[in-house]
């Protein structure tokens, strides 16, 4: 082999490995960098948007209305089998200790405490992310926001605040469906399926389940919707390339929405546990 063959081997290697930095490390590091400062912006700007009158209610609203019924039948038919996946896991695992009377309460309490939270979540990155992202993507595609900037309009008081707060107020609410359908899920499956008792299923839940849970879910889906925002937000706006790169925005904003949100649920119920831990019933 010649040296001027090994010379041209060597720069294809090189130009190779300098394209994969800049296309993934140091990209990565600019979405992050991005996605954190669209946020921080956000937040600023809903606020003081909310207090001085100029919020977008009328934007708002209608975002809200379409993102709940893009996402709420969904998921309620994802939080059924999943409540009732629950109850027969947690009715093997009751039956093998001897403690099938407690089967109920704790199928009920992981819907509260991990699963509702999460499981909408995941249906508002997956129904409620990727039309935001596909919305704000093609708005870019026709430079509507270059334009509304030209105006003087504020792209992220005009879109991404009112789409920030309706995924909050959504996610909230979401939660408390999956709560409410998983709950009875488990309840109807263990007393007309299982056998179990009514009165043994509700006083167990009753006895284990706290105000805390609850709250910690509500504070969980307040932070998950804001994550669903942001990034599909800052995936849209930072479209590039026509109808394929809004294809690849909405594909890459599902997969780190839901793989963020994974991170941060782990983050935050390991960090309750540790700052409130359970001494008994």
């Amino acid at each position: 082999m010649s040296s001027d063959t090994k010379g041209e081997g060597v720069g294809v290697i090189t130009d190779w490995a300098g394209g994969y930095v800049k296309r993934h490390p140091l990209a990565s590091l600019t979405t992050v960098g991005d996605q954190f400062v669209l946020g921080v912006r956000t937040v600023q700007y809903f606020l003081l948007d909310l207090f001085s009158g100029r919020f977008q209610w009328q934007e708002f609203i209608r975002q809200g209305a379409f993102m709940a019924g893009t996402a709420v039948l969904p998921t309620v038919l994802v939080a059924l089998p999943i409540g009732v996946t629950l109850s027969i896991q947690f009715a093997l695992l009751a039956g093998q200790v001897g403690a099938t009377s407690l089967a109920g309460a704790a199928s009920g309490l992981a819907v509260i405490r991990q699963a509702a939270s999460l499981t909408a979540a995941i249906l508002m990155a997956a129904a409620v992310g990727s039309a935001i992202t596909a919305d704000l993507g093609s708005r870019t595609m026709r430079e509507e926001t270059d334009a509304m900037e030209v105006m003087g309009v504020s792209v992220i008081r005009r879109l991404v605040v009112p789409r920030f707060a309706a995924a909050i107020m959504i996610g909230v609410a979401l939660t408390g469906v999956v709560c409410f359908v998983g709950f009875l899920a488990s309840y109807l499956f263990n007393v007309y399926f299982q056998n179990g008792a009514p009165g043994s299923f509700v006083a167990t839940f009753a006895s284990f389940a706290t105000t805390g849970d609850m709250i910690v879910a509500l504070v969980k889906a307040v932070i998950f919707g804001a994550i669903v925002a942001v990034v599909s937000c800052q995936k849209g706006l930072a479209t590039q390339g026509g109808p394929t790169g809004v294809a690849n925005s909405v594909n890459a904003a599902v997969v780190e929405s839901i793989l963020l949100l994974m991170v941060v649920n782990v983050a935050i119920s390991q960090l309750y546990i540790m700052m409130f831990p359970r001494v008994g019933l």
